[in-house]
């Protein structure tokens, strides 16, 4: 029976980025072990998921002392265990695991890029992430970028060999769930709760934006642009997602503007993002960064009007004025004339969020992605028979 380890720096990426998978690979006949930090989503993913699970003490920050500790407990878990793969997700998980790994000898050692945190970057820190970057990737077997604009970045800044990269299917970590982000499968009880959280008029836009409240984000931006807009009186701006006062954090100003305005809504979380999506008239995603984002996906199998920046990963999935409208990154102002567009020609946007619906359900079906993911995991476990 093939083992494979499975590992994210936080159990929240388990439960969200990459839920279904390691169920998937346990029902083909495999043993399946995930490792991440500790955190309140453990017991879900533990239920959801149906595999073992293992507690390392990763951390989001640099932190040295701690991050050789975490390795030389990965060194010891991929010891006794002797995995044929470990699969590491997330920069500080990647880093770590694949150190690790191949300090104790695990043949098949892949890493998921989602995303360059080097791409927004500037100066000594820039250099600082992409030498962490290149040290992951000299450590893993194979890369796989979720995009093929982010493999076209990579080999272009010469972070990694190109031999080594390799997309999975159409792109994306993990598709989407066709049976959840369905507006059939919606429950009125969580529709109403999403109603009474958001507090709209039957007449308000409801203008939509899921993912963290920082500045990678494009929060500041949409915040601007919404409030610069023609259409602030009309709409109600709904920012799906808690604040992160740790990392890349918003403006004070910018906080107190979201939490003070009467036509902007902050919620810190939901499980329910597809009832949200169902409310919403667009979803903006102004991200500065991206690897394949899968709000997007989710926004497209809902039928919710796209806008989004110009961005890899963005642009992997929407072509402008086809499938959603594109605005250039951290521009403020295209962004406000995008949502006044979007409030003006409905008919148009509806006609784009049809287009990207053909695509999605074509394209990006969980189901086909978790096939493909152990399909090329069985490619491995046959090349590695090859070589011995």
């Amino acid at each position: 029976m093939p083992k494979i380890i499975r590992i994210t720096t936080v159990p929240l990426s388990l439960k969200v980025l990459l839920a279904g998978q390691m169920n998937y690979i346990k029902a083909q006949g495999w043993e399946v072990i995930m490792v991440s930090a500790g955190g309140r989503e453990l017991n879900q993913v533990i239920k959801n998921e149906d595999v073992r699970h293992k507690v390392i003490p990763f951390t989001r920050k640099i932190t040295p002392l701690t991050d050789l500790k975490c390795i030389w407990l990965l060194v010891q878990l991929f010891r006794k265990e002797q995995p044929d793969i470990v699969h590491t997700h997330t920069p500080k998980a990647g880093l770590l695991g694949m150190i690790a790994a191949n300090i104790a000898g695990v043949k098949i050692r892949i890493h998921t890029l989602a995303g360059s945190p080097a791409m927004v970057a500037e100066g000594r820190k820039k250099n600082l992430l992409e030498s962490v970057e290149k040290w992951t990737y000299s450590n893993a077997t194979e890369v796989w970028p979720n995009s093929v604009g982010l493999r076209k970045f990579v080999i272009q800044k010469g972070l990694c060999s190109e031999y080594k990269l390799r997309v999975i299917g159409n792109g994306s970590s993990n598709g989407v769930d066709l049976k959840k982000f369905n507006r059939d499968s919606l429950k009125e009880n969580h529709l109403v709760a999403a109603s009474m959280r958001i507090k709209a008029s039957d007449d308000d836009f409801i203008i939509l934006c899921v993912g963290r409240q920082v500045r990678d984000k494009g929060i500041e931006e949409l915040v601007t642009a919404f409030l610069s807009s023609k259409i602030v009186d009309k709409s109600k701006l709904v920012l799906l997602g808690a604040f992160e006062q740790d990392l890349n954090p918003l403006s004070s100003e910018t906080i107190k503007i979201i939490q003070d305005h009467p036509r902007i809504v902050q919620i810190d979380w939901s499980d329910h993002v597809a009832h949200y999506l169902a409310l919403s008239d667009i979803l903006v995603h102004p991200s500065h960064r991206e690897g394949f984002p899968n709000v997007i996906l989710e926004a497209g199998a809902m039928q919710v009007p796209v806008i989004c920046s110009d961005i890899i990963g963005n642009t992997d999935i929407i072509t402008q004025k086809k499938t959603g409208l594109i605005f250039p990154v951290k521009n403020a102002a295209i962004l406000k004339e995008a949502l006044e567009f979007a409030f003006v020609k409905r008919y148009k946007m509806a006609e784009f969020a049809a287009n990207l619906y053909d695509d999605i359900i074509n394209n990006y079906d969980r189901k086909f992605l978790h096939n493909e993911i152990f399909r090329n995991y069985e490619r491995l476990i046959n090349d590695a028979k090859t070589t011995e």
